[in-house]
This record gives C-alpha cells, structure tokens and sequence, in this order.
C-alpha cells in the first residue's frame, strides 16, 4: 500500500477589523516576517513536509505577491482564492488534494504552535483519521440561553478548540459535499456533520490566534526571529 501524502492547506482570509489596522492581520511583521510566513515555516520545516496549499482572499493576492518579492520568501507553496466564508475556501482546496491523504488545515494567524504538535496532529490522524487540537477551559464557563438565563457549566467538560484540524481527505471531501451551514464555525463542525467521531488531542496555550493588537505584542515575546526564509 502506498504511504499517503501529506498538505497543509493555511487559511488566510481575515481582515485587519479587530487589530484596528487597514494591513490584514496575516500580514503584519512579527520579529521581522510577516506572521504568514511564521506560520508557513513551521509547516514546510516539518518532518512529515507536507504539500502546502495557501488559501487568501483575491484581494489580497497582489499583498502576498508583494512581500514574497521584498522578503525573498522561497518556500514552495499553492496559492489559490477562497470563498466568502471559511466553508468555501477549505472547499476549494479539496480538488488539489489527493485522496486518502492526511490534510492540516491551520489558521494563517497562529504562528506560535510547536513543530511536535504538527507531528503530532499528523500522528493521530494517521490512526485515527481525524485529529483536532484543543485545551480545556482554565476560565468558569456560563451558558445563556434564548430568554437571557444562565447556568454554569463544568468547565473540565469545556475544550476550547484551535488549528491544527487534521484529516483524512476522505473524510473531508465527503463532510464539504454538502452545502454550507452557518453552524459549521470550522472544519470539526462539518466533519461531524457528515457522521464522523471527532478526535480531540491537546493543544498548546501558546498556540492562540492574533486577533488584538496585544496578541501580536505576546506573540513577539515568544516566537524567535526566523533562521532561514
């Protein structure tokens, strides 16, 4: 039997709303490169060198084209649109992806994940087919329903769920054959969807989405400048 090949596809179609600037959030310097390239690097640095596909909305292809010009960035990737919503632009990754592959899908704004919990996300999907990372709430947790009331719920039975998600791409050609819901919040919601057990692995706390202004500055006390581009 053939080993399966291995993507990335990196999700890169935010705005720059929250981070109270007009350059998308995927673009802004972080150490001296831009975060998408952060993110990239670990993936293509990775044991399993995975295919990578980068998703960007249209209008922000010319940016893209731009720094990897100004950042001499030499790293082998796929570029293609997405869609309106994130349903859409993993969606149309799926024709570039062969079948029973292992696929990553992983938000172009977490940088900070660790190159083990990539290896390790592909792992367990591998004999699993389905790994989704995820760390346990450390916060009280309150759920509200449709008239305003509230009740606590136990927080050691609460995840908060990140990137990477990985799958098999049998699984995720059958979960995206549908049409799209607005309850399908990310790729875990669709593949349960379509019937398949989500498998929850643990995150990393570092491993969180810029978002704020103040996430870019934590970011910068982490993460390391870049050995190579």
């Amino acid at each position: 039997m053939d080993k399966p090949k291995f993507y990335a596809v990196i999700v890169a179609g935010g705005s720059g709303l929250r981070m109270q600037t007009t350059t998308p959030k995927q673009f802004l310097l972080l150490n001296g490169l831009p975060v998408l390239m952060h993110t990239i690097l670990k993936f293509s640095n990775n044991k399993y060198q995975p295919k990578i596909i980068l998703v960007l909305a249209k209008k922000h292809v010319a940016i893209w084209t731009k720094l990897v010009k100004e950042f001499s960035f030499k790293t082998d990737i796929t570029l293609i649109c997405g869609g309106k919503e994130r349903f859409f632009s993993v969606k149309n990754s799926l024709p570039l992806i062969e079948d029973n592959a292992i696929v990553a899908i992983h938000d172009a704004v977490r940088p900070l994940l660790s190159d083990s919990l990539i290896s390790k996300s592909y792992q367990n999907a591998l004999q699993k087919n389905n790994a989704v990372c995820a760390i346990q709430s450390k916060d009280s947790i309150r759920l509200i329903n449709n008239n305003g009331q509230n009740k606590m719920l136990p927080r050691n039975q609460v995840f908060l769920v990140q990137t990477p998600q990985v799958f098999n791409s049998n699984q995720l050609k059958k979960a995206y054959s549908v049409n799209y819901q607005a309850y399908f919040t990310d790729d875990a919601s669709v593949v349960e969807n379509a019937g398949f057990a989500i498998n929850l692995i643990e995150g990393e706390t570092d491993n969180f989405k810029i978002t704020h202004p103040i996430d870019l500055k934590i970011a910068e006390s982490v993460i390391l400048p870049p050995a190579s581009v």
